[in-house]
């Protein structure tokens, strides 16, 4: 049994934040002002205002949920020093681990690998841990890769173990510690050109098999499985590579390559499959009460990670105050000064910590520690609901929700009454492999509750599953367990569901960061990402997980609910940001106005709007260490993804609701760079373009306030005094500043230039835009 506690493991500490609110209030006091002066003029001024008005007012909407988010901010400060004061090692929980990867293309298995080796190398009882890797492309690549990192980390986790190594990542470790100061003895410095030496090799087969220069043995018996794998037709491969079978706390943590079988009959629902697939099978196989998730791109950047959050889960004095811990996604190797805005220190600093205070933090998918039968769907009072009743879960009830692996659901029962691991120990794992297989097919989740309260999204590919195994309505199932379906942010809605079941999250930041990960690099790749987000956020309000449902119906606290909205509205905010961004251009060459004139006293409202909402901003990224470019880099970002990414993904989701088409989950390319300070030439912070349609409504943007400046310029209203428009003049400005990008993209070259097919297309718009325009004029 734990020693009683002599002091918290952890503290929840409140923030100052006193002059924030000031701004904040001061904000808001300045965007009712502009409010109440558009209704009092409305009657005066024509469709410009009235469409400035309505702008506004969704702009005041976002501040309101923003203030209510950022008001009470909190920070937890953990002490893994104490951890052990409180239990013995042999009583620390196990911890089953997953890592996701997709594509071998787009996710080389270096990256994977490193993630993996870090996880492997952690500070914890090895035979505590279990690491499952979910290969959603069946590559035999990634597989090669991850037998050739066993070999290695036989020699990699004793080095980091024995020398108190920090960083567990190899290629950040290599390329960072070139001279080790912290031990010189020959001993360390024989060991240190042997480990370098090892993983050279490593990476060199790694990459010569990328390049196929090494041809696999399909015959033998490690990857016979891969002899007739067809791209998103496969079956399930699941093998072990580690096995810890004397489970020695000093030896290695087990390490099982998943696969999980994929038919085009048949939904895969994406990462939100892959997730509840790793959970069915770690649960066969070693069945930890906690989980660790983590993307194939974030490495365990701190070796006490799995301490800090532990102090968190088993230090609440009440269970339901941690649900699951997040940490906040951090990147390594972040080009100077945020050239893409998507670091995102500044969000989670302020708005994380300010969301902390409130139900917790949002789950985001990777770098997240999860209590197993919280994903299993109990209830904070230990319940679990079952068409509307509680109560104790039969055999036949456990069947129905769980699904019919009886070795599968004999250990979940064992979870959900408070036990863990199997029945037996040490684990055998090659002899629960034959479970594990039953539980990653297809047809298992279908007459169950995995990942919907309803099954059947996907239409007729389900039809055959349910005549052999009954419909999800005639089994009364209505409860929802595992990762949840219908999204491409499965990450969000899985979390938000659990809110609403009245858990609550805490956040975790030890220094250093406990996860580092690369984020996307270039134009393409960093759209791409924000579009998949907004698209899968919108997807979650305008379905029946809106939170606004969540927090009548179920136990999601009202602030909570709007600090969702703040973050699934993204792709709303395309259309007023569209629409506010085009004025001053439409203004200019209709002879309209959409601001008071220099000679009202009211132009100052705006004016003092602009400085404070500028000085906000300045302010939070002084207060987070960051400059005043990156200041400016993140506010232009912000513009430029609100009328590209975000307006596809509003369409996106549009054409889905109208059954046009159906929502895509696209892979971000990961940055295949392991040295430090590789993109610090010139050239790493441009923006860079590809024949893509998303970036058509920026670069038309541009060109027509381009357009309208130079008729401005040329007087083409001689009727219009310049100084009646000056105000919108100087915003046309503004907005051919934020587009910066677009303006260099319209004379580089290569990727660092708008393609031709793209500049046509926004020529043409522009050309319409300008002739709508001449004709409400006339």
């Amino acid at each position: 049994m734990a020693k009683p506690i002599p002091s918290p493991l952890y503290e929840k500490i409140p923030q100052k934040n006193t002059l924030h609110r000031a701004l904040d209030l001061t904000i808001f006091f300045l965007l009712l002002s502009l409010l109440a002066y558009r209704l009092l003029s409305l009657k005066n001024n024509g469709f410009t205002w009235l469409l400035a008005f309505l702008c506004e007012s969704w702009f005041t909407f976002i501040w309101i949920l923003n203030v209510s988010t950022k008001w009470n901010p909190v920070s937890y400060k953990t002490y893994p020093e104490r951890l052990l004061q409180c239990y013995r090692v042999d009583e620390l929980p196990p911890v089953d681990m997953f890592v996701t990867t997709a594509d071998p293309m787009l996710e080389p298995p270096i990256i994977t690998v490193n993630t993996v080796l870090s996880l492997l190398a952690v500070d914890y009882p090895a035979n505590k841990l279990s690491c499952y890797v979910s290969d959603d492309g069946a590559s035999p690549l990634t597989f090669y890769a991850l037998l050739e990192a066993s070999k290695f980390a036989k020699l990699w986790v004793p080095f980091c173990k024995k020398y108190g190594i920090q960083t567990r990542a190899p290629f950040r470790y290599i390329s960072r510690e070139l001279l080790p100061s912290h031990d010189n003895s020959t001993e360390f410095l024989q060991e240190y050109r042997k480990i370098m030496g090892e993983y050279e090799e490593l990476r060199r087969r790694i990459e010569d098999a990328t390049l196929k220069s090494i041809s696999y043995e399909f015959s033998t018996a490690d990857f016979v499985a891969f002899s007739n794998i067809k791209k998103g037709s496969h079956p399930t491969i699941i093998k072990v590579i580690l096995e810890n079978k004397e489970s020695r706390s000093d030896g290695l943590p087990h390490l099982v390559y998943v696969s999980r079988e994929k038919d085009p009959k048949h939904p895969h629902h994406y990462k939100a499959g892959a997730m509840n697939v790793l959970t069915r099978v770690s649960g066969a196989m070693t069945n930890a009460p906690f989980m660790l998730n983590v993307d194939c791109d974030m490495y365990a950047n701190n070796p006490l990670i799995f301490h800090h959050a532990m102090c968190l889960l088993l230090g609440s004095k009440n269970e339901q105050d941690c649900g699951f811990v997040q940490s906040p996604q951090c990147f390594y190797d972040g080009l100077k000064d945020d050239p893409f805005g998507n670091q995102l220190v500044v969000l989670y600093k302020y708005l994380g910590s300010g969301i902390a205070g409130l139900q917790g933090p949002t789950y985001s998918g990777t770098g997240c520690f999860h209590r197993r039968k919280v994903i299993y769907g109990l209830w904070p009072d230990g319940r679990m609901e079952i068409k509307g009743r509680s109560g104790k879960l039969t055999d036949e009830r456990i069947q129905k929700t769980f699904g019919n692996s009886k070795e599968f659901t004999t250990t979940a029962a064992r979870l959900l009454s408070g036990l863990s691991g199997i029945s037996h120990c040490p684990y055998d794992l090659l002899n629960r492999v034959e479970a594990a297989q039953e539980v990653a097919t297809c047809s298992y989740e279908y007459g169950t509750s995995w990942g919907t309260k309803e099954l059947g999204l996907a239409g007729g590919h389900q039809d055959e599953p349910r005549k052999r195994q009954g419909s999800c309505k005639s089994l009364g199932v209505v409860h929802e367990i595992g990762w949840l379906y219908g999204t491409t942010t499965e990450d969000v809605l899985t979390g938000m569901r659990i809110h609403a079941r009245g858990w609550k999250s805490t956040d975790c930041r030890p220094d250093p960061p406990a996860f580092l990960g690369c984020a996307p690099s270039g134009g393409p790749a960093a759209l791409t990402q924000q579009k998949r987000w907004a698209t899968g956020f919108l997807e979650i309000l305008f379905s029946k997980n809106s939170p606004f449902i969540a927090s009548f119906t179920a136990k999601l606290q009202f602030r909570q609910c709007l600090a969702y909205v703040w973050l699934i509205s993204w792709a709303l905010r395309s259309i007023p940001e569209l629409c506010y961004l085009a004025l001053p251009a439409y203004c200019i060459m209709a002879g309209s106005h959409f601001l008071p004139k220099v000679q009202e006293p009211a132009v100052l409202i705006p004016i003092s709007l602009f400085v404070s909402y500028n000085f906000y901003n300045l302010f939070e990224y002084y207060g987070a260490g960051f400059s005043i470019r990156a200041c400016w880099n993140n506010l232009r970002m912000g513009r430029i993804t609100a009328v590209t990414a975000w307006l596809f993904g509003f369409f996106s989701v549009i054409l889905k609701l109208l059954g046009l088409s159906e929502t895509v989950f696209e892979v971000t390319k990961k940055d295949q760079s392991t040295t430090p300070g590789e993109g610090s030439d010139n050239d790493a912070g441009r923006f860079t373009f590809d024949g893509s349609l998303i970036f058509v409504p920026a670069t038309t943007l541009l060109l027509v306030h381009l357009m309208a400046l130079f008729t401005a310029l040329l007087g083409l209203f001689d009727h219009v005094g310049i100084e009646s428009r000056i105000g919108e003049i100087i915003c046309s400005v503004w907005v051919v500043l934020c587009f910066s990008p677009f303006l260099e993209g319209l004379f580089g070259k290569g990727k660092y230039g708008i393609p031709t097919s793209s500049i046509s297309k926004s020529v043409a718009l522009a050309l319409l835009f300008l002739a709508c325009t001449t004709t409400v004029r006339k």
